[in-house]
């Protein structure tokens, strides 16, 4: 079980890696303002990590574990604020959410899709959550 586990995720995040990678690179080779040329940059070795923790993880190396147990809590939080946004996901997600001025929870979630957001703003109205998905696979991942 453990094995179809570790392959499940693998899969997940070579094919998000590889399409947030892919998707990054197309950005990076436009000709942009240098904001947008070094977001995709980063996007680019975001992406190229995640694509590179599954490949390891899928051959079952000790090292693809430890890389992808990182590349998870990168996807775990959710933060959207005027001033700082953050979110990653790449293969699936299954976020459960709140905004700041109501305290209902949300939950959202896709599947063969990734994403990319980190910016220095954001809505108006905040909103903070979590990954689920990426916490349930980082603490699978934690199986020995």
């Amino acid at each position: 079980m453990r094995s179809f586990l570790f392959r499940l995720i693998g899969i997940l995040e070579i094919a998000g890696g590889l399409y947030g990678a892919a998707n990054a690179l197309h950005r990076v080779l436009r000709m942009g303002s240098t904001y947008d040329a070094l977001h995709a940059l980063l996007a680019l070795i975001v992406f190229g990590f995640v694509l590179l923790a599954g490949v390891l993880l899928v051959e079952g190396s000790e090292r693809g574990v430890a890389f992808s147990r990182v590349a998870q809590l990168l996807q775990l939080p959710l933060v959207a604020t005027p001033v700082f946004s953050y979110a990653l996901h790449a293969g699936a997600f299954l976020n459960i959410y709140t905004t700041a001025h109501l305290a209902r929870p949300w939950l959202d979630w896709s599947f063969g899709t990734q994403g990319f957001v980190l910016a220095i703003a954001g809505p108006s109205a905040a909103r903070f959550g979590a990954n689920l998905l990426a916490l349930l696979s980082w603490l699978i991942l934690r199986l020995r």
